[in-house]
């Protein structure tokens, strides 16, 4: 079956930057009506800074609970990058696979049910810098549902997500003291010196065998070649792929930052967890037993080094499953695209997969 596009058009021309509040909450609009004329309700969470979040609630009866999981920004702030084109095989556009078109799976599919009951959506608006304002809703709502699906792109052959990084941003706040290079160089305390000594440190805990990185992607202080420097500053990242690796990491950071190898320095550390780690569990695998039942074919997975708000839902203990939109490349960049035959795909699946849930986990 062939689909019609106009309507994913209709949201990718509307720009959905994350601080065009304005546009995110267009887009949202359109979802709503979509949403409203299934059945659903909408309860609105509301923003001054960003787009409002969107919690799209269905009648229930007895059994389980499933809740759809997305997010209504993108990454292209006004100018950068607008526009829908498609040839046959691809759509382009900003966030046509990430994730307005994951958005549209989500929609069709549950537009191919009969009814609709135990199914909710949640759509924050926030998730492309970090999901810092929705985080905390999507946690607690997420407690809420025995199951969660997240509609980010799909992998090249199909894949769902089953696991992801945990991911955090970190900050070291470096203070020495200044002193003229040439004529006091002795009373002076190099924070750049201790900078150095922290980056090394902090860039040995990568374990690439652990899928362990830590990385410093940005160094500044001082205040020029004669001075020895009072301040520094480190931002760095770590990503790792368990618990058990998590609790390792934070508390050597927490060791670097508090060692002084340069004697007199102070250092203060600021930032934490954006996302915590999606691992694998035993409830996930029975929700992947159970959707490739419903669906009647075998589904391949794949585990990603990037964060997403999976990582919320499967830390506050629901099983989850990510990658049920559709697949593209170039997402990030001006060249982002979306398979046509990925996305027919995923509205079957997604759909088979909802009337299965809906007809074996429901009263």
């Amino acid at each position: 079956m062939a689909y019609d596009y106009s309507e994913l058009r209709e949201l990718i021309e509307i720009n959905s930057y994350t601080k065009n509040k304005e546009g995110v909450d267009r887009c949202g609009a359109l979802v709503r009506q979509k949403l409203e004329k299934l059945g659903y309700k909408t309860k609105v969470f509301e923003r001054e800074r960003f787009g409002d979040h969107l919690w799209f609630t269905s009648h229930k009866r007895g059994g389980k609970k499933m809740l759809l999981l997305g997010h209504l920004d993108t990454v292209f702030p006004p100018g950068t990058f607008e526009g829908f084109r498609e040839d046959e095989e691809w759509i382009y556009g900003p966030g046509v696979c990430d994730m307005k078109g994951g958005i549209m799976v989500m929609i069709e599919a549950l537009r191919a049910q009969k009814s609709i009951h135990n199914i909710d959506v949640f759509l924050v608006s926030d998730e492309e810098i970090g999901s810092d304002d929705s985080r905390a809703i999507t946690y607690e709502l997420a407690k809420e549902y025995d199951y969660c699906l997240v509609f980010e792109a799909a992998g090249k052959n199909g894949e769902i997500v089953t696991a992801r990084k945990g991911i955090g941003t970190f900050y070291v706040d470096i203070t020495g003291k200044a002193a003229h290079a040439g004529n006091n160089y002795t009373q002076g305390i190099d924070a750049n010196q201790e900078a150095a000594h922290k980056l090394l440190a902090l860039s040995h805990l990568t374990n690439l065998e652990l899928g362990t990185t830590v990385n410093v992607g940005r160094i500044e202080g001082g205040i020029g070649a004669n001075t020895v420097s009072p301040q520094a500053k480190l931002i760095f990242e770590a990503r790792f792929t368990s618990s058990a690796q998590r609790d390792q990491v934070l508390e050597e950071i927490t060791q670097i930052v508090h060692t002084s190898f340069v004697p007199g320095t102070d250092a203060k550390l600021s930032g934490g967890l954006q996302r915590d780690v999606m691992e694998e569990t035993p409830e996930q695998a029975q929700l992947l037993q159970k959707i490739q039942k419903w669906s009647g074919q075998e589904i391949v997975t794949e585990r990603r080094g990037g964060g997403s708000d999976a990582n919320i839902t499967a830390s506050a203990g629901t099983p989850t499953l990510d990658g049920f939109g559709p697949f593209g490349d170039g997402d990030h960049t001006i060249h982002e695209r979306a398979s046509k035959k990925s996305f027919e795909k995923r509205v079957e699946l997604t759909s088979k997969i909802l009337a299965g849930f809906m007809a074996n986990e429901t009263g």
